[in-house]
């Protein structure tokens, strides 16, 4: 494996939901687990794309949710990889809502998930280096970091 640097935008995934009755619970708003599950699969896909190989989750912290998200609304989810480790990648993902009746866009949640990428052997490997280039990048690498020293990973 590789061990070039990337560019977060390299690893930027988008993905959208509708959230239908089976997502909700009886208030009519997004279960919490669904929610957490979008975000693991869209974050998923940002870390593979760094690694251009298969990864796992090693946790999921930093969740939060901000606003309810409601029956009917489309949920918007945004991943890029914010710093990375040997073979470890921390994905900050964003969660927003969209009235599809109004287009009104609302900021619903945020969570951090770090990943692991592995060989077809199921043996960590080594991931590119972040290239990071902008203030935004920047920021969103050292507070990812931050999250890593906290863990001691």
């Amino acid at each position: 494996m590789t061990a070039t640097a990337k560019s977060p935008s390299e690893s930027f995934t988008e993905m959208n939901q509708i959230v239908l009755p089976p997502h909700t619970n009886a208030l009519g708003t997004a279960f919490g687990g669904t929610v957490i599950a979008w975000i693991d699969i869209c974050a998923a896909m940002a870390a593979q794309r760094h690694a251009r190989s298969s990864v796992v989750t090693a946790s999921m912290e930093a969740v939060d949710f901000i606003a309810p998200i409601r029956l009917g609304d489309l949920v918007n989810l945004q991943a890029s990889v914010d710093a990375v480790g040997r073979s470890s990648m921390v994905v900050g993902v964003r969660v927003e809502t969209e009235d599809l009746a109004t287009g009104k866009r609302s900021h619903a949640a945020n969570a951090h998930v770090t990943f692991v990428a592995l060989t077809s052997e199921g043996v960590s490997h080594e991931v590119p280096r972040l290239d990071v280039q902008t203030e935004e990048e920047r920021q969103r690498r050292d507070i990812a970091k931050g999250i890593k020293a906290r863990r001691g990973r």
